[in-house]
């Protein structure tokens, strides 16, 4: 029985705009290069690209051997994972082309793999290829010794002459299947990490007031200007193609801006009380110099004392840490090696990046996290945390 590798890829320069895929059909056990195929689409998606590379890579090894073992390997997170059957696929484009690419081999004949994009090269190369030819008004045709001249030439990383093929290696662990994006990686020899991707939620009328606004207080919705970060964090998420999951704080702000991301992505929300916000008491509503003017000596306190309360009876930031730590506990443990959007608030997302630091109470203090910033905090499994970003803001730019 015969045994290929296809390696697909798609792009879009706008998402959607000008789009191409491009895919190679490899033999399993040399590496060779045995065909290739890529084309212009017009107006599409990155993810329609990739699925159209997806399609057109089964039907090129189809051609060769009908009967043939197939592993695929893709950059795509979003593809291999509903491909594998570990995502649903919600979106309408996305349908009719996953099921048109299980229907070119049996199942049973077909294995996804998730690769970084630099093990990719070739079919991205033949993506960009077909989109510079689709900009010129023509049709891609393939270079004379494109395929001839093999992966290296083409500047793919090979695979190894004594590599096992498909059919002989052993399942995937956990681990490897949902290792993380470049950017927000793992480090190689502690497997993949839990990765949370940490979204302040957009505006509310109170935010430019910088009022306190806590779980106790009258769980404002986002304003006209929320709810267009929200969008503009959702578009930045869906072209950067990490998230598995999306979890929010039950509050109003941050349902409305994780339900926002996760529609964009595809994704449920799943709720989870342990992300809302400190209650801050009385001091609910109020901005810091009001609060500073009717309960000083309670302030002081607050400032210098993690242990105290707010006036009123609120949370102090002890107790926070304390719930905080409990649910990042339960969720990397749920989600090893997967990156998940956590969408919550300045006092939770400061004190998972305080606690990955290992930095004191104080330092929340010296902390500026906007409204719909992103952060970003990865979890080994030998217990070492690494704070990957922080108040990232770029995706709000015009």
């Amino acid at each position: 029985m015969r045994e290929f590798i296809v390696e697909a890829d798609g792009g879009s320069r706008g998402n959607p705009g000008p789009a191409g895929y491009g895919t190679v059909v490899r033999d399993a056990v040399t590496g060779e290069p045995l065909t290739e195929a890529a084309e212009y689409l017009g107006v599409a998606t990155n993810n329609v690209a990739e699925y159209r590379g997806l399609v057109a890579g089964l039907r090129a090894a189809h051609a060769l051997d009908p009967a043939a073992m197939v592993h695929v390997r893709m950059d795509s997170k979003l593809v291999i994972e509903q491909m594998s059957g570990r995502w649903k696929i919600k979106h309408p484009d996305m349908k009719p082309l996953a099921t048109e690419a299980r229907s070119i081999f049996p199942p049973e004949q077909v294995t996804y793999e998730w690769i970084p994009r630099e093990q990719n090269k070739y079919a991205d190369r033949l993506a960009n290829e077909a989109m510079d030819a689709g900009s010129r008004g023509e049709q891609w045709s393939p270079s004379d010794s494109a395929v001839a001249a093999g992966s290296r030439a083409a500047g793919a990383a090979p695979v190894p002459q004594n590599a096992a093929p498909p059919s002989e290696r052993r399942p995937a662990t956990p681990d490897e299947q949902h290792v993380s994006t470049p950017g927000w990686g793992s480090a190689p020899d502690l497997g993949a990490p839990a990765t949370f991707v940490l979204l302040r939620h957009g505006e509310t009328p109170l935010t430019p007031q910088k009022r306190f606004s806590g779980s106790g207080g009258t769980n404002p919705s986002l304003s006209a200007a929320g709810r267009e970060q929200a969008h503009r964090t959702a578009e930045a998420l869906a072209r950067r193609g990490t998230i598995q999951a999306v979890i929010a704080s039950p509050l109003t702000r941050t349902r409305e801006t994780a339900a926002t991301v996760a529609t964009r992505l595809g994704l449920d929300v799943t709720i989870e009380d342990g992300l809302r916000e400190t209650d801050f008491g009385a001091w609910e509503g109020l901005t810091f110099g009001e609060v500073r003017d009717r309960y000083p000596d309670d302030l002081n306190a607050w400032l210098a004392d993690p242990e105290a309360h707010p006036t009123g009876g609120g949370e102090s930031f002890a107790e926070t840490a304390t719930r905080i730590a409990a649910t990042r506990d339960k969720l990397v443990a749920a989600h090893a090696g997967r990156t998940v959007l956590l969408v919550s608030h300045v006092t939770p997302i400061k004190t998972f990046v305080r606690l990955a630091l290992g930095a004191p109470p104080e330092s929340l203090f010296r902390m500026e996290l906007s409204a719909a910033s992103l952060s970003a905090v990865a979890y080994y499994a030998d217990g070492n945390a690494s704070v990957r970003l922080f108040n990232d803001t770029s995706h709000l730019r015009p």
